[in-house]
């Protein structure tokens, strides 16, 4: 009797490779998918990543802003002004889980003034990195969504004053 072959690779379209294998076609067809799915996905988490600067920015100078407050209630004024990265002075038995010398959210520096940048006290970002539209966005979830009036303004080159008090 003669030999059958009851192996289906043979038989199949590699026949004679030798191997299995994903042809040309196959591997661009994955890669033209994974490409699809990418340019749908990374602006989506570019967003969400923003957004997330943003709410952590939102949620420090809410903290920041409620000690500050406390210490002027319990001392009858606001603490002294110092320099970028700084603490006020007195501060530090208020503040639990704020670090003046972190970088912010938005980029810079964390700045406390009293007396300064036109205001009567403010907690300012120095050097902030964010762009114009973020701030902007920032703006509107705390104020008026204008710059240059309210609680949240610029201040001066990339410095920008949450307003405690004018």
């Amino acid at each position: 009797m003669g030999k059958t072959d009851k192996n289906p690779k043979k038989s199949s379209r590699y026949a004679g490779a030798g191997c299995d294998a994903f042809t040309l076609v196959e591997i661009m067809v994955v890669v033209a998918i994974v490409g699809v799915l990418a340019s749908i996905g990374i602006p989506s988490f570019a967003k969400a990543r923003n957004q997330s600067r943003i709410s952590r920015y939102l949620n420090d100078i809410r903290q920041a802003i409620d000690y500050i407050e406390l210490y002027a209630m319990e001392n009858g004024s606001y603490p002294p002004d110092k320099m970028p990265r700084q603490a006020p002075d007195g501060l530090h038995e208020y503040v639990k889980r704020f670090d003046w010398n972190a970088d912010t959210p938005l980029g810079g520096k964390w700045d406390w003034d009293f007396q300064s940048v036109g205001i009567t006290a403010g907690v300012t970002v120095i050097g902030a990195t964010a762009s114009l539209a973020d701030l902007l966005q920032v703006d509107q979830k705390i104020d008026d969504g204008n710059l240059v009036t309210g609680r949240f303004r610029r201040t001066g080159a990339g410095g920008y004053t949450y307003v405690v008090a004018d």
